[in-house]
């Protein structure tokens, strides 16, 4: 390492991949930002996922075992993955593995231990100015690893608390270990207020950055006779009680709407059966993970949010600054109730009420008026959540960390 980065200050980030997901996309924009801003970035991630986001600025390179200067950084059964550390940009944001290879693994007790030791020499190692984990069990091991050498540890809870430490175990970890923590991020009062006092002293709510894709002008123009989810295809996102609202406006006659989800997940086979068993699989379309999800859906008449649980919903943020009208369960822990203010900018209803659902999808389609209100004013979101604000927020709460 050169003298001139020594004298930036450094931060590690700390996650279990960057495989393309919302807090996984989250981090990246947020190392991006940093090193752009002249700080030192290393990612420290457990393994290498197969479809990661793209680091702008990576000094790693994924190449094919044998290359010049490849070392492997895991070696699961299914595919061995091996790295360039300095096959990406010169001086960019590195990236350190923390995963045990086979040839570190013994039994289950020596290999926790390992992974403690591992985490342990690589913060050592490092020694950076801050570190930032996020996400479960990364902010309990960053806590129980980072102690010795005395770094301000910030750990992020993306989703419910109830959620990301559900079982006695990780909630124990979590109540002995959080008030070690130089600080807490969350992404909404609710999320907050889920923790005991002295956790939520060291609590502070930044919001995520609006991804610059869906930031442009509001489509104006007859819309597309189109309602759009984008989700993960699993229980908590809870589709199928969209799929059984549907049915109910096709049968009030709304018989040229079509219903379509973006994303993928466990519950797709499951989902695409029920549509078939509604008899609605004509008007249900499932496009899988797309590119460019702006694209497909800133003409739809109106996007729909049903999870049962959520943190600061990426999706939802997109569709508001698409300016499309939307409808969202006002779900714990509050995520959408700090975005939506109901029959305003967009249109809150209760988890898990069909019926609810129902007359909010009627009430888009037949007032046009009303929709075109609520999806001009959804557009504001644009100005809280964009990357200048947010970002900036990130940066005066580490500086006064640092």
């Amino acid at each position: 390492m050169e003298q001139g980065n020594k004298s930036k200050k450094h931060i590690a980030m700390y996650i279990g991949s960057l495989q393309k997901g919302g807090a996984e996309r989250v981090m990246t924009n947020l190392a991006d930002f940093f090193f752009e801003q002249g700080y030192r970035v290393t990612f420290v991630t457990t393994y290498l996922a197969d479809n990661e986001y793209e680091v702008r600025h990576a000094a790693w390179k994924r190449v094919p075992a044998g290359a010049p200067g490849a070392e492997l950084v895991a070696d699961l059964d299914e595919n061995p993955a091996w790295v360039d550390p300095n096959g990406g940009e010169k001086d960019g944001i590195a990236r350190v593995f923390s995963a045990l290879l086979k040839s570190e693994q013994k039994g289950r007790a020596y290999n926790l231990r390992m992974r403690h030791k591992k985490l342990q020499d690589i913060w050592k190692n490092l020694h950076p100015d801050l570190i930032l984990s996020f996400i479960g069990k990364n902010n309990i091991m960053a806590l129980s690893t980072a102690g010795g050498e005395k770094i301000p540890v910030v750990v992020s809870v993306r989703s419910d608390p109830d959620r990301e430490y559900a079982s006695l175990s990780m909630k124990s970890s979590m109540l002995a270990l959080f008030g070690r923590a130089a600080g807490v991020v969350v992404q909404s009062q609710g999320a907050k207020e889920k923790f005991p006092g002295y956790i939520q002293k060291k609590c502070t709510i930044l919001p995520n950055a609006i991804n610059p894709s869906f930031i442009r002008k509001r489509y104006i123009g007859e819309r597309e006779k189109k309602i759009v989810m984008v989700a993960r295809l699993d229980a908590n996102k809870n589709q199928s009680m969209v799929l059984e609202a549907f049915k109910e406006i096709l049968e009030k006659g709304h018989k040229d709407y079509s219903l379509v989800f973006y994303g993928d997940g466990p519950d797709r086979i499951k989902l695409q059966n029920m549509a078939v068993k509604l008899g609605i699989d004509k008007n249900v379309e499932f496009k899988g993970s797309v590119q460019h999800v702006a694209e497909h859906i800133e003409k739809a008449s109106m996007f729909i949010l049903a999870s049962k649980q959520e943190g600061m919903p990426n999706s939802l943020i997109e569709a508001m600054s698409l300016g499309l009208p939307c409808i969202s369960t006002d779900c714990p822990c509050g995520g959408p109730r700090d975005l939506i203010t109901d029959g305003e900018n967009g249109i809150l209803i209760p988890v898990d009420d069909r019926e609810a659902l129902v007359s909010a999808m009627e009430k888009l389609i037949t007032d046009k008026d009303f929709a075109e209100k609520i999806g001009t004013e959804a557009v504001k979101i644009q100005e809280k959540c964009s990357p200048e604000v947010t970002n900036q927020k990130w940066k005066e709460y580490f500086d006064s960390l640092m």
